[in-house]
């Protein structure tokens, strides 16, 4: 029996949840991205976070935040190259508040302002 999953720490969902071609008429393959690879995204890439800082932000470990993002970059490369529809759903994750935060970290989200 394996250890139980550690939920990660999310403060911002995705205002838009799917994604699809404008290609019409073609059965499309879905990716499924999950909602800790979407955060790991936005806070990699797009506030240029480190993996050490996106790991502290997400209570969760360096390596693992290594792994959810080289996953989360694959799923975006077949959702650009194979004209897939892109689903952000699911994962084992938890929605912090502001309070939490500050105990966590010793300051609010900046996730929050973005």
């Amino acid at each position: 029996m394996g250890r139980p999953r550690k939920y990660r720490q999310v403060c911002k969902m995705p205002s838009c949840t799917q994604f699809a071609p404008m290609h019409s008429g073609e059965e499309e393959t879905t990716v499924v991205m999950s909602i800790d690879e979407y955060e790991v995204i936005r806070l990699i890439d797009l506030n240029k976070m480190t993996q050490e800082e996106c790991a502290r932000q997400m209570n969760i470990a360096r390596t693992t935040v290594q792994k959810v993002y080289d996953e989360a970059r694959n799923k975006l490369a077949r959702f650009i190259v194979d004209g897939a529809k892109l689903v952000i759903d699911g994962g084992d994750v938890r929605y912090c508040e502001n309070d939490e935060c500050i105990a966590l970290h010793g300051k609010p989200c900046r996730c929050r302002k973005n």
